[in-house]
């Protein structure tokens, strides 16, 4: 008789089930990782990352395509910027480090690159851990370039890729990003600069978790190097970000994510998310997850039209944005909110059927004092 399945192995085989016979899974990478952190109620986005599902596909196999994602030509001219940085073995790169970051260490003359390859990710995960205790132990400026971390998220182990992590002679431990947008006098897009830092945070609380597996435990420093190019050239220039903002409020929503087994646990027997499937047993597949949608989800998810046309067509107040759902308490639907201000429902103490009441009530005398005139304006732009 063969042995009982172990919950991690059934678990891989539900997520396997998902996903659609033979296809293979997407990788939960750092972007995706700190998009879910932001937003740790949607089930429906934490279910699908941790299937490993290409959310791409299945927008456009529900008749919304996406638009989310790099062009094709930003990331040709991010993957030759980079080989840039990094070329002469990252000599280049280890003097940003040494300028930005550690300027009273010895200067990186002989820094060296470690062999980072492995079978499978599983062993990449094992060798970059290797190869950062042996460069602490060594004492000297070391480049990993494209180490492999693991970090669990909602009970599923994600595989993380930074562009690069520096061991400094002391043997600290610093967080490379290396982005194409240009960094003009000294500064760049805020929001570009502002996705970076909460990118590289989910790899600062992966490298924690290696740190604190050895004795003692290596510094994993909270201030990584933004790498960009300067002005219009393509020299590159870098910028030191202080990430620990990003990094606590990283670690406190992936904390909350409902754990993986337990959303799997309350699908229907059968449910599938493969993009080969018809377009109503699709639809049906995906409704069976709850959602939380956001417009913010717009620039993080390739299932924001979806979820946006049907959080609208149920009146859902999520799609005003967090903030206006916030002010609005129990109201959860547009018909709530209107019913509470006409009087029709809703508890009078309740401070957001207050404060409705109240606008109404002002709204109603500002038409009426404007006399009939200002109604017939109104009613000719808003029909």
């Amino acid at each position: 008789m063969p042995p009982p399945r172990t919950r991690g192995t059934a678990l891989r085989q539900r997520l396997a089930e998902l996903r659609g016979a033979g296809t293979a899974a997407r990788a939960l990478d750092a972007r995706a990782l700190a998009a879910l952190a932001a937003n740790p109620g949607c089930r429906r986005r934490a279910i699908l990352d941790g299937a490993g599902v290409d959310k791409a596909a299945l927008a456009d196999a529900l008749g919304a395509p996406s638009v989310f994602g790099q062009s094709q030509f930003a990331l040709t001219r991010g993957n030759a910027f980079e080989a840039k940085v990094k070329a002469d073995g990252g000599a280049e790169l280890l003097r940003l480090v040494h300028e930005r970051l550690d300027p009273g260490a010895e200067p990186p003359h002989d820094g060296t690159v470690p062999d980072l390859s492995a079978q499978g990710p599983e062993g990449r995960v094992a060798r970059t851990a290797l190869a950062l205790r042996e460069a602490t132990e060594a004492g000297g400026w070391t480049l990993l370039d494209h180490p492999l971390l693991a970090l669990e998220v909602a009970g599923s182990p994600a595989f993380l890729e930074p562009d690069a992590v520096v061991v400094h002679p002391d043997g600290g431990w610093t967080v490379v990003e290396i982005k194409s947008f240009p960094m003009l006098d000294g500064s760049a897009d805020p929001a570009k600069v502002g996705a970076a830092a909460r990118q590289s945070a989910v790899y600062v609380l992966a490298l924690e978790e290696v740190a604190a597996r050895l004795d003692p435990a290596p510094r994993v420093r909270h201030r990584v190097l933004l790498v960009c190019p300067k002005d219009f050239s393509n020299l590159p220039t870098a910028s030191a970000v202080d990430v620990r903002k990003q990094r606590a409020v990283t670690a406190r929503q992936l904390t909350r994510l409902t754990r993986i087994q337990d959303i799997a646990d309350t699908l229907p027997e059968g449910v599938c998310f493969s993009p080969e499937l018809p377009a109503g047993e699709l639809t049906a597949a995906v409704e069976a997850v709850p959602a939380t949608y956001a417009p913010e989800c717009l620039a993080a998810c390739e299932l924001a039209f979806h979820c946006r046309s049907r959080s609208r067509a149920q009146g859902a107040v999520t799609a005003l944005g967090r903030s206006v759902r916030a002010e609005l308490g129990g109201l959860g639907t547009v018909d709530d909110v209107l019913a509470a201000a006409h009087g029709e429902a809703g508890d009078p103490d309740d401070p957001a059927v207050a404060a409705l009441r109240r606008a109404a009530a002002l709204r109603a005398e500002a038409l009426e004092t404007a006399g009939p005139a200002a109604v017939a304006a109104r009613e000719v732009v808003c029909p």
